[in-house]
């Protein structure tokens, strides 16, 4: 291989790594970004992303994605200390790590019947317990890449909400750190991507107002209702101004993106007003995004 030397032409490089567990829709995520523009390769081996970056750069191809997962087991350790001798070369590197709940990726496997790249197998209960036992020794081993990724829960995720997010995440803007506030509900499991997590269900519930029922926290009589709650107003401060005395460590330790997550019962009501109020709130000083789990999927 030959020596990396770092790259003086015009034109920064953007490089979008997409890792992730097996079974969690890296195949999904490389399809949205090569519809987005970006020249797509999967499973290609870590010690290769460096000399492949020039080459692209070279043939004047600014935005590349790479897939890398377990497959190449032996050179994971090289990942994350090459991101940062990436960033070093002023190139703009994000690392999107795909996740989803155990019995999310048991469902898929069997439904494919393809299997896990660890060696486990399909059918009876011993088949099973080695399917998780693979899918654990696989969380083992992404553990570092992922601790440095923004994570994405596919667990509950239809392909074209995947794409979509993905989309979003590549899409915004890049800021020193990006917020993301995510509503979702508890009875669908807390988001495996969060690194907050607030509990809105303490809170009035706009359920029992039958007008308000059908609404969701994005309508206005909705937003109005929880708006003339004292309790509603006082929480939401109280989450602005932790976020706000915390964020500037979070930039300290060199994150891209912060995944709040804000949930109630059902994911309608509460979860999405508060995550749209915080948003508003943090929208002059920060990159915000905000996506709704339970709304998307519906839409």
């Amino acid at each position: 291989m030959s020596e990396w030397m770092p790259l003086h032409e015009p034109g920064r490089q953007e490089v979008v790594l997409i890792t992730g567990i097996s079974g969690s829709g890296k195949s999904v995520a490389l399809h949205a970004l090569e519809d987005a523009g970006f020249f797509c390769v999967d499973n290609l081996p870590p010690e290769l992303l460096r000399d492949f970056v020039r080459l692209e750069h070279n043939r004047h191809t600014h935005r590349v994605a790479v897939a890398v997962d377990v497959r190449s087991a032996g050179s994971l350790p090289q990942i994350v200390p090459l991101i940062a001798a990436l960033r070093a070369e002023a190139m703009s590197v994000r690392t999107l790590f795909l996740d989803a709940s155990n019995d999310a990726l048991l469902r898929r496997f069997s439904e494919t019947r393809r299997p896990h790249p660890l060696g486990a197998v399909h059918a009876g209960s011993d088949a099973t317990r080695a399917l998780v036992e693979a899918i654990e020794l696989e969380r083992a081993l992404m553990a570092e890449l992922r601790e440095v990724s923004t994570v994405i829960d596919t667990s509950a995720l239809r392909p074209a909400l995947l794409r979509d997010w993905v989309r979003q995440l590549v899409g915004a803007r890049e800021s020193a750190l990006t917020l993301v506030f995510e509503s979702f509900a508890y009875k669908q499991g807390v988001p495996l991507d969060a690194d907050y997590v607030f509990d809105m269900r303490a809170l009035p519930n706009p359920h029992y107002v039958r007008e308000l029922r059908p609404l969701s926290g994005r309508d206005a009589p909705v937003a109005a209702y929880l708006e003339q709650q004292p309790e509603v107003l006082e929480m939401l401060a109280q989450i602005h101004d932790f976020l706000a005395r915390w964020l500037s460590a979070f930039e300290q330790g060199h994150r891209s993106y912060l995944t709040v997550a804000l949930g109630c019962t059902g994911g309608q009501h509460r979860s999405v007003y508060a995550a749209e109020s915080l948003a508003r709130r943090f929208a002059g000083q920060r990159v915000t995004l905000v996506r709704h789990r339970e709304l998307d999927a519906r839409a």
